[in-house]
């Protein structure tokens, strides 16, 4: 970066591409409102258009499939509900599980009650506990309502991917509905609805190198979908109210065409990350890298040194002039037990550092942070030595 520093914390917010700001940029300069049936309103409501059509070749659906909301708390909020409507019908659903290993917006639950919420276990890896799936769906009671799945394609802190389309499969034989919080997948995994089994996908535009403040609520179809969690001026087909946000739609739109053209480039990134680790298990045997022995994100590691708090660990690169997190960076900058090392049955309070690559990113700054990581695992273990001998 220009300032000198390293930032190695993709997953928590991804740098605005250069394309998009220039697309925002312009944007910006646009007078009128989307809503608007003049030649103004007509230019600003081509810019949405624009981004809903990036939007839907993104996620291999069609653009009238995609409904533009704040972000991706705001998406999980709107489909996170018992309420659904089938043209005119009510459709009602009566049960949500979730993973425990869930983004904090999901394991809220949305619109359902407390006790219309199951947590589901999973595996020592961050898998979902297939066994435990099968039993909450047949002791699901069909004459109450449907039954929903909500489950992260990959997780933000571990970056392990998630059997969605095995879940949904079960889920369907079930008659249930599949929501896929696909946050962390753009420009890293297929986003295919059809290929995924998902009824819903969660998608945020700064994930992907797009600005804060936009994401999209991506549906199989138009018939079946959620009560308006937000009611306007009939914006979104109805589904969503409020005057959209033009400057940030166009960054989405550049992010997105990006993110759908960049999957055959992440090999690098996941050579960049294995380096990585094969350079921190040098430097420090006794690392544990969490989640490594299953399917993961190409750009994510997410990893503890014993003896060495997360959040003095996170100080220490910061201060050497590298930014990484200590987990998920969703909680008001607070650094606290991660619920998904708890759920892992791994050790939360020691914590662990979450590394988070992009394309930009090369060797030498791979070579940067082993520096770095040396020098902090080296007092680590002198501080070990003082104690022993003390």
């Amino acid at each position: 970066m220009a300032d000198g520093r390293l930032y190695l914390d993709y997953n928590a917010t991804a740098p605005l591409l250069p394309a998009a700001r220039e697309a925002m940029l312009e944007a910006m300069a646009l007078p009128g409102n989307p809503s608007s049936v003049h030649a103004e309103g007509r230019q600003a409501r081509a810019v949405v258009s624009r981004a809903r059509e990036a939007v839907a070749r993104l996620c291999q659906v069609t653009a009238a499939q995609v409904t533009f909301c704040s972000g991706a708390t705001e998406a999980a909020n709107h489909v996170l509900t018992p309420d659904f409507r089938m043209g005119r019908s009510a459709v009602r659903v009566s049960r949500l599980l979730v993973s425990a290993v869930e983004h904090p917006a999901v394991l809220a639950g949305g619109r359902f009650g407390a006790d219309q919420l199951s947590v589901l276990p999973v595996d020592t890896a961050g898998r979902l506990d297939l066994d435990a799936l099968d039993a909450a769906l047949a002791a699901h009671d069909p004459s109450t309502g449907q039954v929903m799945l909500a489950l992260q394609l990959a997780n933000n802190e571990t970056g392990v991917i998630q059997p969605v389309r095995v879940a949904a499969d079960r889920v369907k034989a079930h008659h249930g509905l599949m929501v896929v919080d696909a946050v962390q997948g753009a420009g890293r995994l297929s986003l295919s609805l059809d290929e995924l089994g998902a009824d819903f996908l969660i998608l945020s535009g700064h994930k992907m190198g797009g600005p804060k403040g936009v994401g999209a609520l991506v549906s199989a179809g138009e018939t079946l979908m959620p009560a308006p969690l937000l009611r306007g001026g009939g914006q979104e087909k109805g589904h969503r109210g409020g005057t959209e946000n033009l400057t940030g739609l166009a960054g989405v739109c550049a992010a997105a065409g990006i993110a759908a053209d960049g999957l055959a480039d992440i090999a690098a990134v996941a050579t960049m990350r294995d380096g990585m680790e094969a350079g921190m298990r040098d430097l420090a045997p006794d690392v544990i890298l969490h989640g490594a022995i299953a399917e993961r994100l190409a750009n994510t590691s997410f990893f503890s040194l014993p003896g060495l708090k997360a959040e003095t660990a996170q100080i220490a690169f910061d201060m050497e002039g590298v930014a990484v997190s200590a987990g998920s960076a969703c909680s008001s900058g607070k650094i606290g037990e991660s619920h998904v090392l708890k759920a892992m049955g791994a050790d939360a309070d020691l914590g662990a550092i979450r590394v988070s690559l992009g394309h930009a990113h090369t060797i030498e700054d791979i070579e940067r942070f082993l520096d770095v990581f040396g020098t902090i695992n080296a007092r680590r273990l002198a501080r070990k030595a003082t104690q022993t001998a003390a």
